[in-house]
């Protein structure tokens, strides 16, 4: 709250949205004058374009762009030859494009015209989307243009004209991730074991085909001898790290899925079991469109603060009475503990929905009256959630920022060096730090789900509820515990396989305009995305399953199926954990006769 009320006081986030000129006045909106800058203080309310008077010929001369800035009426639509058209454009449009002190009238008749006026010729220009940048249409003037205001000012402009100049495709490939989600849902709800092999046929076609295409693009890409803008050969470097990435990750899981074929048949009982559990509270599925909704809010929210935050600073007066802004002292440590907020806070909505949806679990299982289900327990378990274990949700989320902020900091570094000439040593050993937090992350989720399962069974606080939760997955067999892993399995194929048909689309789409934009940060966007989505409504399956194994662990410690301590699983889950303890039984015996037949042949003789 600190932050968000400083980043409103000291910040002005019109200056990053509207655009500003080179003498501190905000476009679009009247402002107050700066001392020692004589040209400020204007009222800007009709000249809502930013226009770069030399926009053909930008420079960064000490992170700052050579060319004055002024605020303009509208953008020339038309190439402008002499100084009269440019006096003939600002009489018929209002749209002056010389420094605000000349009046339109001395256009051709001062002798400092040349320095006040833009650099003739004066290229047709357009006004870029949200930001009203006039950006130069001819393509000598937007290669120029593009790669001094993308590459050379700073990452924020980078990424957001990247997105910007792909919008559309973004917005469409996120509904079409947002499809494929609901199919996978779908799948799942209803699933058969044709429609496990159909899936499992998709993801291998779709892994196949995303490698295959992104090695052809990077093909094409190093044979493309009109490659000359940065922005390109950053696409072809991204292209070959998507690609060894995606070779990497594509052996990996067609070797699991090769490991795992004999077990389709346990899953599909498996999932009717989960079905069956999740048809007692039907509104489960929902649950994941709530927590959307509340971290979209969020997101927005915090992006509005980091917006203020970027543009706090105190204007200083320059050569020529130009204002510049210079960050006020400590912004760069709010920017980290906003960042540990995001992290935090987005962790702690997550962790509630995944206590929801174990807490509505365990008040189903729990029921010796079948078929009598509790009334409304998604209420319920979030009325015991705000009454009694936020600060359960607060320690879990708390254990993943703590790993998840030296992984941030990691990027960072490295990200820094990567311009910089790095050895192969270094390169090692940030892809092994890497490795080893993504290892430490998703254990510690595992680690979290179990803790609140344990919670809302018991009652306890976060470290005793870990701690019987270690306690009893230690007891639980094996064989149940390989069947819920390749349940976890398959619901991670589901996100995959959204993942893949979403980059393939956007591989499809954003090839089609290479030049002129990086559109790899879209790409991941748009993955990021497909992923959060895909695991926003698949997680519900797979909570599930993990509480699910869990109270059944609880319900073999404290009953023995006798009359007087009868199970509280239904006959459907005891059926499902015989047959899986007979398919074991069968195996063993089966291995421990081959291991005797074997013994056998060795002790006979040779005749």
């Amino acid at each position: 709250m600190f932050i968000t009320g400083y980043s409103v006081a000291a910040g002005a986030t019109a200056r990053l949205l509207f655009g500003y000129d080179s003498f501190g006045n905000v476009c679009g909106q009247k402002n107050s004058p700066v001392e020692g800058a004589p040209l400020s203080g204007q009222d800007m309310t009709l000249k809502k374009h930013v226009f770069f008077m030399n926009s053909c010929h930008l420079e960064v001369k000490d992170v700052r762009l050579s060319s004055t800035i002024l605020c303009v009426a509208s953008c020339p639509g038309e190439q402008l030859d002499t100084l009269e058209e440019v006096q003939l454009f600002a009489d018929n449009n209002g749209s002056f494009l010389c420094v605000y002190s000349l009046n339109s009238v001395n256009y051709t008749q001062n002798p400092n015209a040349d320095s006040l006026c833009p650099r003739l010729p004066v290229p047709p220009s357009k006004s870029f989307p949200l930001f009203n940048r006039c950006v130069p249409q001819t393509p000598e003037c937007y290669s120029l243009f593009a790669s001094v205001l993308i590459n050379d000012v700073d990452i924020l402009h980078q990424i957001l004209s990247g997105i910007m100049s792909g919008r559309d495709t973004i917005l469409g490939l996120c509904i079409f991730a947002l499809a494929l989600s609901l199919a996978m849902m779908v799948t799942f709800r209803f699933i058969t074991t044709l429609l496990v092999h159909i899936f499992i046929a998709l993801i291998i076609v779709g892994l196949l085909f995303v490698c295959g295409v992104l090695w052809w693009l990077y093909y094409d890409y190093t044979h493309d001898l009109s490659i000359e803008l940065d922005t390109e050969r950053e696409n072809m470097k991204c292209l070959l790290g998507f690609a060894l990435v995606s070779t990497v990750i594509t052996v990996v899981l067609l070797g699991l899925i090769f490991v795992h074929r004999k077990r389709i048949k346990l899953t599909v009982e498996l999932f009717q079991v989960i079905n069956k559990a999740i048809s007692n509270s039907p509104f489960l599925l929902f649950q994941p469109l709530w927590t959307f909704a509340i971290l979209i809010s969020f997101w927005v929210f915090w992006v509005a603060v980091l917006l203020s935050l970027g543009t706090a600073g105190a204007a200083r007066v320059i050569e020529g009475g130009q204002v510049e802004y210079q960050p006020l002292v400590g912004i760069r440590y709010m920017w980290w503990y906003h960042l540990i907020g995001l992290i935090w806070t987005s962790e702690f909505i997550l962790a509630c929905q995944l206590m929801t949806v174990a807490g509505a679990l365990v008040t189903c299982y729990f029921n010796r009256n079948k078929n009598d289900p509790p009334d409304h327990p998604i209420l319920w378990s979030l009325s015991i959630l705000f009454r009694y274990h936020q600060g359960t949700a607060i320690k879990g989320s708390f254990l993943i920022t703590v790993t998840r902020i030296p992984r941030t900091i990691l990027m960072y570094i490295c990200s820094i060096l990567e311009g910089k000439q790095r050895g192969p040593w270094s390169r090692c050993v940030c892809r092994r730090c890497f490795c080893c937090s993504w290892c430490l992350d998703k254990c510690l989720r595992q680690f979290n789900q179990n803790a609140y399962t344990t919670t809302a069974i018991n009652g306890t606080d976060f470290c005793t509820s870990a701690q019987g939760a270690l306690q009893l997955l230690s007891k639980k067999s094996s064989h149940l515990t390989s069947v819920q892993c390749f349940g976890d399995f398959i619901i991670f194929l589901g996100k995959v396989l959204v993942v893949c048909f979403t980059v393939f689309g956007g591989l499809m789409a954003f090839n089609y305009n290479r030049a002129l934009q990086v559109w790899v940060i879209p790409l991941l966007l748009v993955a990021f995305f497909a992923y959060f989505v895909a695991q926003s409504f698949l997680s519900v399956f797979e909570t599930v399953l993990d509480a699910l194994f869990l109270c059944f662990a609880v319900d073999l410690e404290t009953n023995d199926g006798s009359s007087e301590k009868p199970y509280f699983m239904d006959q459907e889950f005891l059926s499902f954990v015989k047959r899986i303890n007979r398919v074991n039984a069968v195996r063993a015996q089966g291995a421990e006769h081959t291991s005797r037949n074997e013994e056998g042949a060795e002790l006979q003789p040779v005749m």
